[in-house]
Parts: C-alpha cells; structure tokens; sequence
C-alpha cells in the first residue's frame, strides 16, 4: 500500500527569547503567575522585519535536507498558517520562490493551531492518490504580530516558529496511517482575530477598538480544548485497535502545560511518552507539532517502526489527530 511517509524534518526558532521576567517590566503579571497557569517560561519572538515566510522558508530547508531532497524533486508546498505574509496570495507560494521549488504547486491551509495536522493530512491524500511523489508541509506562525501586548492574558502564552516535514509516497507500513479531522463552528468566537476581514475592514474605528488582535475566552477554551484533544486522541487509537501503550510518542498541540497533562491523563499517557516544549518556546499555532517532532527526531528519540501520535485542537473550533508509522 502507498503511504506518505516522513523522510525529513526541520524548525526554525527566532533568536529573540523573551523570558517571564522580561514581561513582568510591560506587563501587571509575573513569572510565577505565568508558569503557574500555563508552565511556559519562555518564548521566541521574530525580529523585525521577519515574516512568517521566512522561518517557513528556513524550516522547510532543513527538512529537504535532512531527507536529501532537491528543491526541484518537491511536488507539493503547503503551509499551515493563521498568519500569512499577507491576507493573499498564499505565504506557500513565497516559500516557493524562496528555496527554489520550482516545480512543486503550493497553497496556504488556515485551521488555526490545528494547521499541520489538516496541512499533512491534505498532502498525505495527494500522495497516496499518485497526484505528488513529494511534499513539504510546513506550520509557521508570527503570531506575535497579532497578539495585545497590553493583555496578559493573551499575550503571555504565544510565541513564533515554524516546523516542516518532507513527504515521500512509498510503499510498505511505515508513513501516514489515518487522520481523524473534526470541526465545530458554534464555537467560533471563543478564540479569533476580529479584524481585518470582510466583517471588520482594517478603518480607522476597527484600529482604536483593537480589533487587529487576537482574542479569547481562556477558561472556556480551556474546558472544549482537553475534551476533543482526548476523544480525537482515544478515536484515532480506537481505529487502529491500540492502545495507548503502543504509542512511541504522544506529540499534543503545545497549548499550555495543564491542557497536555489533562490530555496525556485521560488519554492514559504516561510522561515519559508525551513530548513536551510549551515551557520554552510557549503556544506557536499551527508550528507546535512540526517543531516538537523535529525536536525528538533531532533527539534520536525516534526509531523506524514507532508509532507517533499527533493531535491538535485550534480556532474554528478544528482538531485532529494523525497516528504515523516511523
């Protein structure tokens, strides 16, 4: 059977590091109420100047290379992003340009923090379908661009990143074995950007009522975020007859450090299975995933044959959980 399998990974961090203490000198909050509520210490902010295609661009180069791909062996470009270098056209397509891929077609895909999961599963589809041979699928966020340096309770959670994988259509068991997607939108407004779409256009009003920033109601999200991420998590292991000892490791959606241990306990998880860099690098969207399975691939921590689990949960609401054979 023909599946898209993992042969390459890569990240990207910016190098700006901005700590708790940091934020305690801008902000009324500090370091033990942060990681008490949310276990992040730290996290990466890009530089001015630095979009969101250039950490994509960066990650997606050590991904091909680490699989030995040339940019003109890329079939496929797709990135996983809320925060795009511009509404339009698609930041993939400047990813594109940049390394060079000159024969892959490539598009945006917008599921919020659940982005690489929809990303890869997409991609995967082309491929066992025969449509590509190879892809890169990217999750990259500024989303420090669109954060409300003035709340607290937003602004302390986020950071940047970007995190790739380059997919190759191969034969054998290893590789992309399902996905299980879900999205409900009733629950839309409890994390989203007002501002700039059709409904609140980028005037003058829009800019002094702050609708360019992220918003969210923490506790209720909170509350959606550790069930869906468990029933998503048990649903994709339920397809597959395993059970959660089977799982090499569990790669979450790095929201905060009390919704992954919610989610690992339900789930049935030990800690030395789930993957962990919330407190270093903070919430990252649609790059959390690619950049922790980077991470523990750089690691050694993976070996042909393991299984991994990812699962993510986003605005919209979406979430999803991808089982993959090493």
């Amino acid at each position: 059977m023909k599946r898209a399998r993992i042969i390459g990974t890569g990240s990207y961090l910016p190098e700006k590091i901005l700590t708790n203490h940091d934020l305690e000198q801008t902000l009324d909050t500090s370091d033990s109420w942060i990681v008490t509520r949310t276990g992040i210490r730290e996290r990466r902010i890009a530089a001015e100047g630095e979009n969101t295609s250039d950490l994509a661009a960066k990650a997606g180069a050590k991904a091909l290379e680490m699989a030995g791909v040339k940019p003109d062996e890329v079939d496929l470009i797709v990135v996983g992003t809320i925060t795009g270098d511009f509404p339009w056209p698609a930041t993939a397509c400047m990813v594109q340009q940049k390394l060079g891929c000159s024969n892959a077609f490539a598009f945006d895909l917008s599921a919020a923090c659940s982005g690489f999961v929809y990303a890869l599963t997409t991609a995967g589809k082309y491929l066992e379908s025969g449509t590509a041979k190879r892809a890169l699928v990217i999750g990259a966020e500024v989303i420090s661009r669109i954060l409300d340096w003035e709340d607290r309770n937003t602004c302390v959670l986020f950071g940047d990143a970007a995190g790739a994988v380059v997919l190759e259509a191969q034969e054998g068991e290893s590789g992309l074995l399902s996905s299980h997607l879900h999205s409900d939108g009733k629950y839309w407004d409890l994390l989203y950007q007002p501002g700039f779409g059709a409904v609140h256009p980028p005037t003058s009003q829009a800019m002094e009522e702050r609708l360019q920033y992220l918003k969210m109601q923490g506790s209720e999200v909170f509350k959606v975020a550790v069930r869906m991420l468990s029933e998503v998590a048990q649903e994709a292991l339920a397809a597959h007859d395993l059970s959660s000892e089977a799982i090499k490791l569990f790669i979450p959606h790095q929201a905060n450090m009390r919704i992954l241990e919610a989610t690992a306990k339900r789930v049935g998880f030990a800690p030395e299975q789930v993957y962990i860099n919330v407190d270093r690098l903070g919430n990252t969207s649609g790059a959390t995933i690619p950049v922790a399975l980077d991470e523990a691939n750089r690691l050694g921590m993976l070996n042909e044959g393991d299984l991994i689990l990812l699962d993510a949960f986003g605005g919209g609401f979406t979430w999803g959980a991808s089982l993959v054979r090493w």
